[in-house]
């Protein structure tokens, strides 16, 4: 896992460095920097976007008694979407746009889904149901002017 993380931190920045340069070379430095920033904005505006109509999916869910367990992986995955965007380069906005595209965070989701039911225990969720508690005590306010 460590090997894992440091060639992430280390390969992938070399290989957008690369890419910032060869792209720079071909269309010149302001050109590669306008479509880096141009990326970040319709990358940022795309992940609102998303990341909004997922938490209201989430709050439905939640208000019809569902577990919304897709939802909160789609919320995670618009996430590292954000972060994707917000590092510069062309492989991790490229990335990044791809995890806002719904159907491609569903294929990511189902992969995760099928990678994570291997390693944990997955239970089920029927709804909340409150139970009848014996300590409840129901009262009812009133002013001391009536």
């Amino acid at each position: 896992m460590l090997l894992r993380l440091f060639l992430l931190f280390t390969i992938v920045p070399m290989i957008e460095l690369a890419l910032l340069i060869k792209v720079g070379q071909h269309i010149g430095a302001g050109s590669t920097i306008a479509i880096v920033i141009l990326s970040g904005i319709v990358g940022a505006s795309l992940a609102k976007y998303e990341g909004l109509r997922t938490f209201q999916a989430i709050q439905n869910d939640l208000a019809a008694g569902r577990m919304p367990a897709d939802r909160l992986v789609d919320a995670l995955l618009i996430l590292v979407a954000g972060v994707l965007m917000v590092a510069p380069g062309f492989l991790t906005d490229l990335l990044g746009i791809a995890l806002l595209v719904p159907p491609f965070r569903a294929l990511v989701r189902r992969y995760l889904k099928r990678r994570f039911e291997t390693k944990f225990v997955v239970q089920g969720f029927d709804g909340f149901r409150p139970q009848p508690d014996d300590d409840f005590i129901d009262v009812e306010a009133r002013s001391h002017d009536e």
